[in-house]
Parts: C-alpha cells; structure tokens; sequence
C-alpha cells in the first residue's frame, strides 16, 4: 500500500515536472497591426504552430496606427504595418526597428450601385474628385466618361473610409497624393487623415461591411476582402493610361521595379508606378515591424525563424489569398537582414 501511495506520488510529480518543463519551452509572441494582410497573417502563425508547437503568435488585427503605437509603447512583440514607419515614429522607439515586407496586396475602390453589373472604370482625377467631395454624383462626367455605354444614375455618391489608424489607408492617401496635387496640399498621405467627406468603418472588415450596407456608396478595401465578401471593384487607370483590374499580376508588376531598387531599410513605395502597362497602381508591399533587438533571447531566435519560415515555406500560401509573393530579389535582401535581429 505504502509502495503504490510512493509510486501515485511520483507519477504526480513527473506528470508536474513534465507540464513544467513544456511551459519552460514555450514561447509566446504578442503582436499587433495592420488588418490589410490579416487573412494571410491569421493564416500563416497558424500553420507556424502546427509545425512548432512550442511557439504561439498572438496578433491583433487592429490597424497599422495601433500596431505602430504598440509596438513603440512596447506592449507587444512586433508590429505590422502597411505604411512604413516615419522617421519621427521610428525616432520615438527604444530600439531600431526593421521592417521586413511579407506580402504584396491591393487597395480596390469597392462600389454597392444598385442595378448596375458593369465593372466601372475610374481615373485618378475621378477617385480624388470623389474622396475630396467634389464628385458628388454618380452620372458626373468625370466617371461617366470612362465608363461609356453604362448607364449611371443621377444618385448621390457616399463615402466611406477607415475611422482608425490604418495602413490601407496610407496606400490609398499615397496613391491620391501623387495623381491629384490638390489631394496633396488639402489633404496629403498617413495612415490616418483628415477626411473631407464621407462616412468612417474600423478595419477593412468594416469599410467593407458598411459598403455592403449602403447602397450608391463607395470605398476602399484590400483586394482579399472584395473577393472574400462578394463586392464590386473597379479598373483603375495607371500611369501608362491602360484601366487595370487588380490581380496578383498586376501587383507583381507594379513591384517589378521597385524589387531591382529595394532600399536597405525595404520602405518603398509602389503606387503609380511609371513605365509598365500591366502595373495595377494602387498596390503595396505590407511589413512586419521587428526590434532589432530583444531581450529575451527565446523570443528573438522564434522571430528569427518564424521569418525565415515565412519567406520560403509561407510565401507558397499567398496566391491562394489573393495576395502577390515576394519577388526573389527581396527575399534574398531579406534573409540577409534577418542578421540584424539580436
């Protein structure tokens, strides 16, 4: 009796010993951001923890003001943004930051226009003419000269746009800043403005549910969450004049030139790219936000393999998403750069 009382004893004891030790070799990384490659990032930290059950990425699709405020008020792990960090944030940090780009994505001008099944063309005088309030009409000429043999109605146009801090946004205010020099002085580009007109949605989710909403409206979301919820978007005209529907070719087209070019510090901008036919124009790469440094050597070695992991493994995954791979000459620039993680 006594030996059996012993041997339940030390079973408990290893079962104890056990549960420790596999909490021991856990690592748990909080992060936070941008909400624009959320469907690709939700997929790949899970898949990252089926093949390493010992780490766990826990991110918070909350827009990339919210991950860049985190990440420099130290609250998470890294951030994510689809806008890179400015001089003056990254200033405000206790460590330098690096950005590492993941994906490639779109900004689409998403439409709910009841008893219309075109797919509408708009230029880029249409689009800042529209998100400055000066369009106001869904039959102006500036849209109906681009969409002929549609018919338009006379109806209002509504707005809509982020409420919250957002790098969707930040492309599509740099998009307008370099087509519209108007946009540029009244308005200008960050991942949060001073929006003329319109009505505010949090998150891509809910830019897109208010579209889907409001009948006569317009806005912009990330090509994934036009596809996924089943609403309309637009051609837009790029720099060579040709209205292109955005696709991952066009993405990759209009990083083609930027990728042979990639500055060290990988922030770069992409829309209206000159010179490529193909190029759609209001594309971007999106990036992970990484402290150069962290103080706890099991969660820098988890980042460091999780990127790794993630600009080979993961990059098979994006197609699937709607989002455009890394070409081969940023991921090679990359890889290099992971070094720089101490």
């Amino acid at each position: 009796m006594r030996f059996v009382k012993k041997l339940s004893l030390l079973v408990a004891f290893l079962a104890i010993a056990t549960t420790l030790a596999t909490a021991a070799g856990e690592v748990l990384l909080n992060a936070a951001g941008a909400t624009f490659p959320y469907p690709m990032y939700s997929k790949w930290f899970d898949l990252y923890h089926q093949a390493h059950p010992g780490v766990q990425i826990n991110y918070q699709s909350i827009g990339s003001g919210g991950g860049i405020r985190q990440l420099i008020d130290k609250t998470v792990d890294f951030g994510a943004s689809d806008g890179p960090m400015t001089d003056e944030q990254l200033k405000q940090a206790s460590v330098p930051i690096l950005h590492f780009p993941t994906v490639m994505g779109a900004d689409v001008p998403s439409y709910n226009l009841p008893g219309v099944s075109a797919e509408l063309n708009f230029t880029p005088e249409a689009l800042a003419g529209i998100f400055l309030g000066k369009i106001t009409k869904w039959n102006d000429p500036a849209i109906a000269s681009a969409n002929t043999g549609v018919k338009l109605p006379g109806d209002d146009i509504v707005v809509v746009h982020r409420s919250d801090g957002s790098g969707t946004t930040y492309i599509w205010t740099d998009y307008l800043s370099k087509v519209s020099p108007e946009w540029q002085q009244k308005v200008g580009k960050a991942t949060s403005v001073n929006w003329p007109v319109g009505l505010g949605g949090k998150g891509n989710e809910g830019v897109a549910a208010l579209i889907q909403q409001t009948p006569d409206s317009i806005g912009y979301i990330e090509l994934i969450y036009a596809i996924q919820n089943k609403i309309a978007y637009g051609r837009v005209k790029n720099a060579s004049g040709v209205f292109v529907k955005a696709d991952l070719a066009g993405v990759s087209a209009a990083a083609a030139a930027a990728a042979k070019s990639m500055p060290d510090d990988f922030r770069v901008s992409i829309t209206n790219p000159a010179g490529n036919k193909a190029a759609y124009p209001i594309s971007s790469f999106t990036w992970l936000l990484i402290p150069s440094k962290f103080a706890d050597a099991a969660k820098r070695d988890a980042v460091k393999d999780f990127l790794k992991w993630m600009l080979t493994d993961g990059q098979k995954y994006c197609e699937g998403l709607a989002y455009a791979k890394l070409p081969t000459e940023v991921v090679t620039k990359e890889m290099k750069a992971i070094a720089q993680i101490q």
